[in-house]
């Protein structure tokens, strides 16, 4: 059956505070911003984006929602946002044929997700 969906393109994170959630990641990511306005933020991630979503006056880092970020190695990945102030949410888990998932909590409560998963591709 075709689709019209062409597969996953922006994942938003809001935040009550879009310049320190914007340090935060490009320390975190190792990168810059490609778009960077008071409100909004967005980041290049591997052809992906990342956008932060200033949301004064809204409960943040709601858990109904996983996005997971492909990662190369899951377990550095891990170490490198805890060490710039992340919290575990779900430690890394071997979940069967060499993929591996974990999630943690960004400063403000939002859930980064990252698989190790050497069976995908994007096409």
């Amino acid at each position: 059956m075709a689709t019209p969906f062409l597969g996953l393109r922006t994942c938003i994170y809001r935040v009550p505070d879009v310049a320190a959630a914007a340090e935060w990641y490009s320390n975190a990511l190792g990168i810059k911003p490609y778009f960077n306005e008071p409100f909004y933020v967005g980041f290049n991630v591997g052809g992906y984006e990342l956008g932060l979503h200033p949301q004064l006056n809204a409960v943040v880092g709601g858990e109904n929602i996983e996005t997971y970020w492909g990662v190369e190695d899951i377990q550095t990945t891990f170490a490198h946002f805890l060490s710039c102030g992340a919290t575990a949410h779900e430690q890394p888990n071997n979940v069967g044929e060499g993929l591996w998932v974990a999630m943690l909590k960004d400063p403000w409560g939002n859930i980064i997700g990252v698989i190790q998963n050497p069976h995908f591709g994007a096409q």
